[in-house]
Order: structure tokens, then C-alpha cells, then sequence
């Protein structure tokens, strides 16, 4: 027909324009802009809020342009959020478990309405989540709303969770930690960063229409990560979680310090992660890997490339083949180019060579992806790398030296492994330090997989039904205390007050009181310091016994013990750790009386209830026994082709305040839980009733447990509790004591980075609820003494 514009297939493929409904499906996201006038308020109980007089802050898009703009919020509109979570959190949680399930399902259906307009606002902020990704959270979630009274009938939800996220940080990121906390009961308070922003504001738009009562989810906009500590201050928030960079993650910790609320810590952003191709690899798709993921414009991780001196030509010749002609990435600006050519000159002054895909362009925000070759584990470009399209390669000759250099970051977030045999790829995994492994692949995601930051990359677990747990406390727990107000304090003063040293009275040696020691690396010693403390009986009375006053010295002591001995200790067997602690068990009830007259003498008890405890002690060290072997990891089931694995791995050395209450109890309970699940561990006994735990290290002496395992160090607990905080080396510390050691362990570690348990006791010896004779306190101190890895295997 003529003049007609209907264009045949083979026109269509001659051209491969785009056809007319993906021109014109751009408008949606814009759409729903415009309907909000380009202005986006804050989501408070089921609407939109824009308040008056407040500041705002302009957002631009991938491509620069002005996009909208966001409220930020203050403390008038904190406290209103604040408010309407807590009704939605009483509506929320008075459905039942298929009720929620079926809100969370109902919007995957929506999602099918409006994805376009999602995916187009991720694009357009750069918060990148796929509408596929999306859906997989939901329904994988949904289905733990159903299953939570089922399978997890022994917990409760926390009440009011605060997500804060930063700037950099994915919409996927957030929404692994939205999701689950809304499908084990809980209401939310999203503080997003910048560029999710507009796609989470949709998200509770659309979690409205499936059903979501108002209050269950609302969203709070500001200009920085410090908006989540305004929101820590409300008495009513139970937990507050935090993914991004460090940096921020540090500000919104020691910011929170003191105010009685827990944060936990996954910076998803600027991790250093191996990727590591042996000699027995495919190496063309090991470098095509290398390319997809080491080059892209945004990266959330950086990545050092890790080669067999076998095979390094054969990479770099195919590295320098897939480079050619690849276009320069755009930077964030000019003055992060700066950053990156100072880093690349560096590195050649060092001896560094270069593979470059282009030359450099005379201006401009924009660098050529660049691979430094020849770059030494200690360079600052492989420590700490810059933002740019730089990829550090270093050389490694044995397998125990490619899992030397891929554990030589401070950073345990992931690593990739390319090579042929399955052996090697699963004990390479195995002794990587890192939350997820992938092999012969890399960057792949699923929420059924339980990955938990290793090192520096984090304080909890996200991910699988280990994820769940942070969202949720065992009902056995009594209420939390209510929150606190940071004290003012010099914290490089804490615990160098020192403890009123004494002289032991032994001008009558047959009624002076008994001297005690501690236990080193499994030798009962004095102090370094020589300097000892009075035990008093109970209400301030007469000399007791004498123990050792412990100090920073005694502490770097155990903890060097402890490191020697607790990489063996992990190794062995669950059945082989299990023999030791029924070992232990059966030492404890050989010395079962004087254990009890210990209890008696120094709390108060009756001979009858301080034996009542023993008992308990050691059908608990008994049960810690039973546990080893009984509670892993495992395969899971993946929406993917191929395979995936959970592994529960130790987290190291561990440092325990221990509790006032149920002196002996509570000790073997901690420590059953750090060395049934392979840790080592450095107990500091209760300051007011150490006599227990000192009478205990004579079951240890006779025990066949490693010298160095466990360690028992008496003195002061807030110099102790500073001792700890400062090492390096401890992983985590389970904390209690007064308020002002929780805040000061709150504000000191974060650098670097380590897991906390704190519970405030007060006068009257309240530890934090714990029920110490409840069963489920095993499986909560389980599940905080490990860290989880994932493994995904890949099939075709």
C-alpha cells in the first residue's frame, strides 16, 4: 500500500530499532513523579506527608539530570513516625501468620502492574534491584510469614525495627532487611539513603494497596545517616540495622552509643574481595568473569584479581585481548579521577605495569578500565583501592598461599574462585574468611543463602531463616529494660582507674583468707602485675579469699594463647569437641562439692540450691556436649541451576563479661556455647561473685581441653571490659555489666569492627532477662556464636 509506515520483520531487523511500547513505557516512572509534583514527603502512617517549613533535598538521576526532590525530615516528624508504628505494629501483629503472608504475596501481583514504573526509578536513581529480584524477596519472605509460629514458635517479634541505609548503598540491600523484619511481625521505620529514596516511598506506596495496615511501614527522608540516631532516641525502637559504607556505619554507632538500643552492621559498600583464578580453571570464562564484574560504572565491592604464576600470561594475554577497545567508565567526578591516576602512578612507582583498554583522555571525569600488574599485598591501591576501574593483580604459587592472600583484607564479604576441581574450590571456601563464596561465578544473590560479615564486613546475618533471628527475641525473655541516655564520658579514661590493690594477711596462715589464681593458656598464674583484690563475703563482711587483679598485659597474654590454639580447635571434629565437653562435664561433678561450697560461700545460697546449681551446670556443659554435632549447616534449595552451602563457622576469639546472676550457671552456659561451636574464649568472671568461676579452673586444669581454649582473668571489670575492646584480635564480646560499659563498648568498637552482645544489669543483678535454666537460651547462644558462609556452585 503506498505511502504506508508499517514496517515488515526483516525491516525491523535490518534497523533493530526499538519498538513503540518501549519508547513509550519510559513515561510511567515519570508519571509518577509528576503526580507527586517532583516533590516526594515522607510516608508516615499510610500517606504521604509533607510538612511545612522543612528543608528538602534535590536528587539527580543516572544521567545528572534533576529527578526530584525529598523532605528532610526532623524531630516533630521522628516522633509522629514513631507514633503511628506503634499502632501498626499492634494491628500488624495481631494477624496471624497467614494473613501477613498473604499482604507480602498480594504484592508481587501489583508488582506485575507496576514494575515498569519500579524498574524505571531504580534505573533512574541508580538504586539498582531487578523487578525479578524483587519478586524473589517477596515470595521467599512471604513464606516465612506463614511459617513463623510453625517453625520458630519460641520467638517473638522485636516491635519497632529503624532500617537506616546510606547513600551508596542498593535498594536489594535495603529490602533484605525490610522484608524479613516485616514477615516475622514486625513494624518499620525505613531511613533510605539518597538514591533509594524514590523506589522505597513506591514500595510502601504499593505495600498499602496489598492490604499493609497503616503504621506497619513508614519511611522517613533526611539528609545523612544521622536521622537514624534521632530516631534511636524514641524509647519505643527495639533495633536499629545499618547497611552501607563504614563510614557511616561508624558515625550512626558511636552517635546511638549509650541510648540502650542494639545496631547491628553489614557495610555492603567498599569491601576488598578476591578473585581468584587457579591453574586449573576454564580461563576464558575466568577472565570473562574478570571483565564483567571488576569494570562496571557503580561497583559495591572492589575486587583484587589473584592468579597461579602458571597461568599468569596465558590471563594477561586474554585480559589484554577482552580489554581492547572497552570505553572508559564514567567517574563521579573530576576530583576522583585525580584520586585514581595518583593511585596508578604510585603503582608504577612501586614497579607496577599496566593493562589499559584505551589512553587516558586529556579531560573529563572518565578513566579506562586499567588492571595493575605486579601489585605487592601491601600496596595501598590493594589495601585501600579508590572508586575508579582499577583492578590490582598479585601472583600466588600454592593453594595455601592463594587463601593467605584472598584472607589478607580486613574485609570478609566475598570472594570468587574459578577453577575445574571440586576438592580444591571447597577447601579453598572452606579457609577463605569471607560471608559468600562463589565458584566458577561471582556476584550472585539469593535470600534463601545466610551470609553473615566476616572481619570487617559486618556484625549480623542477613539472608536464610540464620537472618531472621536478628528481627525476633526468644519468648522466654523478660521485656528489655527501657532505654537509656548517653552519659557524658571521656572515654580514653574508661577502666584505667585501677582496683584497690592488697597485700594478702598471712601472719596467720591457717586462717587467712585463700589466695586464688587465674588461668593463662592453660596454666593457673598470677597476675602480670602481681597486684590481687578482697573478696568479700556478701553484704561487705569479712576477707573471703584474695584473687588476682587482671589487667591489659593478662589480656593480650590469653588472647595470644587463645589465637595459637583456636584455629586447631575449629578443625577438629564436632564428635571430637563434643568427648571434651563431656570430659568436662564428668570433672565438674568430681569436684561437685567444693564447686557448690564456693557457690554457698560466696552468694549466700543454701548448700542445698548452690548444689541445685552445679546440677544444672552440669547437665548444661552435658548439653553444650549433645549440641556439636547436632545443629549445621547444609545444602539449599535454589531457584537457579546449581548448588549451594551453609556453613556455621566459629568467629574466633571470643571475650565474655560474665554476669552477676547464676555465677556458675551463666559461665558454663557462655562458655559451652564459644567452644561447642569451635571458638576460643576469655572469661571475666562476675567482679562481685568471682569465687565460682575461680573454683571452676580446677575442672579445667584436669580437662583435656588445649591449653589457651579458655582463659579466666580476674580484676576489675571495666579495665578488663577496656582490655577487650581494644585488641584487635577478639572477633566479639558478650557483655555484662553497668551502663556506662555498654555505651563505651558501643562508641570503641568500631574500628575495627566487632559483634556485641551487651545486656545493662543493674543493682539488683537483672542480666538482661536471661532466664539462665530455660532451654532456649542454648539456642540463643548458639546462633550468636557463629558466623554463616554460603558456597554457590553452578551448574549448566
Amino acid at each position: 500500500m503506498a505511502g504506508s509506515t508499517i514496517k515488515t520483520v526483516h525491516d525491523i531487523f535490518q534497523s533493530m530499532e526499538y519498538g513503540p511500547q518501549a519508547a513509550s513505557s519510559t513515561a510511567t516512572a515519570q508519571a509518577w513523579l509528576d503526580h507527586h509534583s517532583r516533590s516526594l514527603g515522607l510516608f508516615i502512617d499510610g500517606k504521604f506527608v509533607r510538612p511545612a517549613n522543612r528543608q528538602s533535598r534535590s536528587l539527580t538521576d543516572s544521567k545528572g539530570g534533576n529527578m526530584c526532590s525529598t523532605v528532610c525530615a526532623v524531630e516533630d516528624d521522628v516522633s509522629q513516625c514513631v507514633s503511628s508504628a506503634v499502632n501498626g505494629y499492634k494491628a500488624w501483629s495481631g494477624l496471624t501468620c497467614h494473613q501477613r503472608a498473604k499482604v507480602l504475596l498480594k504484592l508481587v501481583s501489583i508488582l506485575g502492574q507496576h514494575g515498569q514504573c519500579v524498574s524505571e526509578l531504580c534505573e533512574a536513581c541508580g538504586a539498582s534491584c531487578s523487578l525479578s529480584t524483587l519478586v524473589r524477596l517477596l515470595q521467599y519472605y512471604s513464606s516465612w510469614a506463614q511459617l513463623r509460629d510453625t517453625l520458630m514458635s519460641n520467638w517473638t517479634p522485636l516491635g519497632l525495627v529503624a532500617v537506616v541505609v546510606a547513600d551508596d548503598c542498593s535498594l536489594y540491600s535495603l529490602m533484605i532487611k525490610v522484608l524479613p523484619a516485616l514477615a516475622m511481625g514486625n513494624s518499620v521505620i525505613v531511613v533510605p539513603g539518597q538514591g533509594t529514596a524514590p523506589p522505597v516511598l513506591l514500595l510502601a506506596q504499593l505495600l498499602m494497596g496489598a492490604g499493609l495496615p497503616s503504621g506497619v511501614l513508614n519511611v522517613l527522608t533526611g539528609s545523612d545517616v544521622s536521622l537514624g540516631a534521632k530516631v534511636a532516641q524514641s524509647p519505643s525502637i527495639s533495633y536499629i540495622t545499618y547497611s552501607g559504607n563504614k563510614q557511616d556505619g561508624v558515625m550512626l554507632c558511636k552517635a546511638t552509643a549509650g541510648m540502650g538500643v542494639p545496631v547491628s552492621f553489614s557495610p555492603f559498600i567498599g569491601a576488598t574481595c578476591p578473585f581468584i583464578i587457579f591453574e586449573s580453571a576454564d580461563i576464558d570464562s575466568a577472565v570473562d568473569g574478570v571483565i564483567e564484574t571488576a569494570f562496571k560504572k557503580k561497583r559495591e565491592v572492589h575486587w583484587v584479581l589473584c592468579v597461579q604464576e602458571s597461568v599468569l600470561d596465558s590471563v594477561v594475554a586474554r585480559l589484554k585481548l577482552r580489554m581492547a577497545g572497552m570505553k572508559c567508565v564514567g567517574l563521579q567526578s573530576y576530583e576522583e579521577r585525580v584520586l585514581v591516576e595518583a593511585a596508578v602512578l604510585k603503582a608504577q612507582h612501586q614497579g607496577a605495569t599496566l593493562v589499559q583498554s584505551c589512553a587516558a583522555p586529556p579531560s573529563g571525569a572518565q578513566y579506562p578500565p586499567t588492571v595493575i600488574c605486579g601489585a605487592a599485598p601491601s600496596s595501598p591501591f590493594v589495601i585501600s583501592p579508590s572508586n575508579g576501574p582499577l583492578l590490582p593483580l598479585m601472583t600466588f604459587r600454592s593453594n595455601t598461599e592463594a587463601v593467605t592472600l584472598g584472607n589478607h583484607s580486613p574485609h570478609g564479604k566475598a570472594a570468587s574462585i574459578w577453577t575445574e576441581d571440586l576438592t580444591l574450590a571447597l577447601e579453598t571456601a572452606k579457609s577463605l574468611s569471607v560471608g559468600s563464596v562463589w565458584v566458577n561465578s561471582h556476584s550472585v544473590s539469593d535470600p534463601c543463602l545466610p551470609v553473615s560479615g566476616h572481619k570487617d564486613s559486618g556484625t549480623c546475618t542477613d539472608g536464610g531463616q540464620e537472618g531472621l533471628y536478628q528481627f525476633l527475641c526468644p519468648s522466654s525473655s523478660s521485656p528489655p529494660s527501657p532505654h537509656s541516655s548517653p552519659v557524658s564520658m571521656d572515654y580514653s579514661k574508661f577502666g584505667t582507674a585501677a582496683s584497690p590493690a592488697v597485700v594478702p594477711d598471712v601472719s596467720d596462715a591457717a586462717s587467712a583468707p585463700k589466695p586464688y589464681l587465674q588461668f593463662v593458656g592453660g596454666k593457673a598464674c598470677k597476675s602480670v602485675s602481681g597486684g590481687s583484690v578482697a573478696v568479700q563475703s556478701p553484704g561487705g563482711g569479712s576477707v573471703l579469699a584474695y584473687c588476682p587483679d587482671g589487667g591489659r598485659k593478662d589480656v593480650r597474654n590469653a588472647v595470644e594463647a587463645a589465637v595459637k590454639v583456636q584455629p586447631g580447635w575449629m578443625k577438629k571434629s564436632p564428635s571430637a569437641r563434643a568427648q571434651s565437653l563431656y570430659s568436662l562435664a564428668k570433672g565438674l561433678e568430681a569436684k561437685r562439692q567444693d564447686v557448690a561450697a564456693s557457690i554457698n560461700v560466696q552468694t549466700g545460697l543454701s548448700m542445698d540450691d548452690a548444689e541445685k546449681e552445679v546440677d544444672l551446670s552440669i547437665a548444661r556443659l552435658s548439653d553444650w556436649a549433645a549440641y556439636c554435632d547436632k545443629v549445621q549447616g547444609g545444602t539449599l534449595p535454589m531457584p537457579q541451576s546449581g548448588s549451594a552451602l551453609s556453613y556455621a563457622d566459629a568467629l574466633g576469639v571470643v571475650g565474655v563479661v560474665l554476669p552477676d546472676t547464676s555465677p556458675l550457671l551463666s559461665m558454663v552456659t557462655l562458655l559451652g556455647a564459644t567452644i561447642a561451636t569451635g571458638n576460643a574464649v576469655i572469661l571475666v568472671p562476675s567482679q562481685k561473685y568471682p569465687l565460682p568461676a575461680l573454683a571452676f579452673i580446677q575442672v579445667l586444669q584436669a580437662s583435656d581441653l588445649p591449653a589457651g581454649l579458655v582463659n579466666v582473668i580476674t580484676g576489675s571489670r571495666d579495665q578488663l571490659t577496656a582490655a577487650l575492646a581494644n585488641h584487635s584480635v577478639i572477633k566479639a564480646i558478650w557483655y555484662w555489666g553497668n551502663a556506662e560499659g555498654c555505651q563505651y563498648l558501643q562508641y570503641t568498637c568500631t574500628s575495627p569492627l566487632k559483634t556485641l552482645r551487651l545486656f545493662c544489669q543493674n543493682d539488683e543483678a537483672e542480666d538482661g532477662g536471661k532466664d539462665w535454666c530455660h532451654s532456649l537460651v542454648l539456642e540463643e547462644m548458639w546462633r550468636i556464636a557463629v558466623q554463616w558462609k554460603s558456597v554457590w556452585i553452578p551448574t549448566a
